[in-house]
């Protein structure tokens, strides 16, 4: 296919570009609200099914997987053919794959029925993202909006299990699945109405090989991790999985290098501000998956809570990454990422810390103090890395910046639910909270990680103005004044 060039959309009014803004939080809030609704069900879907844990995380990864194997592509997809059109498509996909997951007579149909949503859910997350960055020219404004969309994704990953306790607790767990259609209709209506028709002002060829090599190599990395406990981590069929990711992950590398158009620019990667919003992005959402899983197992088998009860739990995880969100886009405004992603990684490492000594009798109140810890950096992180990723592109390809955070985002779900899954697939009610104490060195590693991140990340200062002149001698000034450079673009260097 062949690069497209189209005319820049409308600028549209101060109500105009907040509604647009609110239209989008509703579909993020789907897309959010499904990735984590169904853990507090896991319990409810596996008696239901008959599905053991190797099983019910595939349920989890199986959206969480295509989801982030297809993100690029449809970010690729709404720069050419129209955000809104892409975004409506998605809405439908998502919302048939719903109702079949409502209605699966078995756990394997189910996992397709989940594949197929994050099919629908990859032509939101982007696409969102990429309408709110076009809608919102000043920078200021969109870092505040930014803040808002991190807030409504972060509001809808947290309570996610408070929502599916309290469906479980009157309903069966295809409820879960029930509730997403009149969050669909209501954002199909409100994106005809309100949401304008835009496109990149041009258009990328799509990267068919460099899609097929990447959904290989996550589907193989993952499929490892929720699998090695099962067939052993030095059998033949892992150590086969472990050749042909690796083997996947080179062939897209090479195959990236060299094309025009790629999937992924590799030498963005290359630019230290932009790779550690990347890496900052999976380490969140590691850390979240795993907190969300090890509390929903630990808290229904371990000492016997209801869905309800295990859901109302993570309430101070939602409020605290309800709060800090908005907090965070504002700071980013004022001072740049450093600050707001300095408090996200303390607060996470602190949270992880309080439970790595977890035993089935550990104090509700530590629970719940650990929970929102981690929920507080949740909130403060999001705005930050959205933030510095989408200012790593040129505005033009906003649909592709929204899409690699979102893909980081979502491959930090899937690695955290193989990793949090394999440390307790085998442990039963008594020996579970001895086994997750690796998952809480894990959320609490995930935390430094962030705290290294933010030492790359600029300040306010350093965006506005740029990095400091170096002191230059006599003869090397002479000799810049003698052949002048071009000056980089401004902007791409944030």
């Amino acid at each position: 296919m062949t690069a497209t060039t189209h005319p820049a959309p409308p600028t549209l009014g101060a109500r105009g570009r907040w509604t647009v803004l609110a239209v989008c939080c509703l579909s993020m809030f789907l897309v959010g609200l499904d990735t984590t609704i169904v853990n507090v069900g896991l319990p409810a879907i596996g008696r239901g099914l008959d599905a053991d844990t190797r099983r019910l995380e595939w349920i989890v990864d199986a959206y969480t997987l295509v989801l982030a194997s297809l993100l690029i592509s449809s970010g690729a997809l709404a720069d050419r053919f129209g955000r809104r059109r892409v975004f409506q498509s998605g809405l439908a996909v998502f919302g048939a794959a719903s109702l079949l997951c409502a209605l699966a007579p078995s756990a394997d149909v189910l996992v397709a029925a989940r594949a197929l949503q994050g099919v629908g859910a990859s032509m939101l997350s982007p696409v969102a993202l990429a309408i709110v960055v076009n809608a919102m020219p000043d920078p200021r404004e969109r870092a505040q909006a930014i803040g808002v969309w991190a807030s409504v994704f972060g509001l809808s990953m947290a309570a996610g299990p408070v929502t599916g306790g309290a469906l479980l607790a009157h309903l069966d767990w295809r409820a879960l699945f029930w509730i997403n259609a009149p969050v669909i209709a209501a954002a199909l209506l409100l994106s005809a109405v309100f949401v304008p028709e835009s496109r990149a002002t041009r258009a990328r060829r799509l990267d068919l090989p460099g899609q097929l090599l990447l959904m290989v190599a996550l589907a193989v990395v993952v499929g490892v991790l929720i699998e090695g406990p099962r067939i052993g981590w030095t059998s033949p069929a892992a150590l086969t999985g472990y050749a042909c990711g690796a083997a996947a992950a080179a062939a897209l590398v090479r195959v990236e290098s060299r094309r025009r158009e790629p999937l992924m620019d590799l030498r963005l990667f290359g630019r230290p501000v932009f790779s550690g919003a990347v890496v900052g992005a999976v380490a969140v959402f590691v850390a979240l998956s795993t907190t969300l899983l090890l509390n929903t197992l630990y808290s229904q088998h371990t000492r016997g809570w209801t869905p309800l009860a295990a859901g109302v739990a993570t309430l101070p995880l939602a409020v605290g990454a309800t709060v800090c969100a908005p907090w965070a886009g504002r700071l980013v405004g004022r001072t740049g990422p450093r600050p707001p992603l300095l408090l996200a990684g303390g607060f996470i490492t602190v949270g992880g810390l309080c439970l790595v000594r977890l035993t089935p009798h550990t104090s509700v109140l530590l629970l719940l103090t650990a929970y929102a810890f981690i929920g507080i950096g949740f909130g403060f992180a999001n705005a930050p890395l959205t933030n510095t990723a989408v200012n790593g592109l040129p505005p033009a390809r906003a649909g592709v910046a929204g899409a690699i955070t979102s893909t980081a985002r979502q491959l930090g779900s899937a690695l955290g639910i193989a990793l949090a899954g394999g440390l307790v697939t085998d442990a039963g009610p008594a020996e579970l909270a001895h086994a997750s104490r690796p998952g809480w060195l894990l959320v609490a590693a995930c935390g430094i990680l962030l705290l290294l991140v933010a030492q790359v990340s600029r300040s306010k200062k350093e965006v506005t103005e740029g990095p400091a002149p170096r002191a230059a001698s006599p003869g090397r000034a002479r000799r810049r004044t003698a052949s002048p450079r071009t000056a980089p673009a401004p902007g791409w260097e944030r």
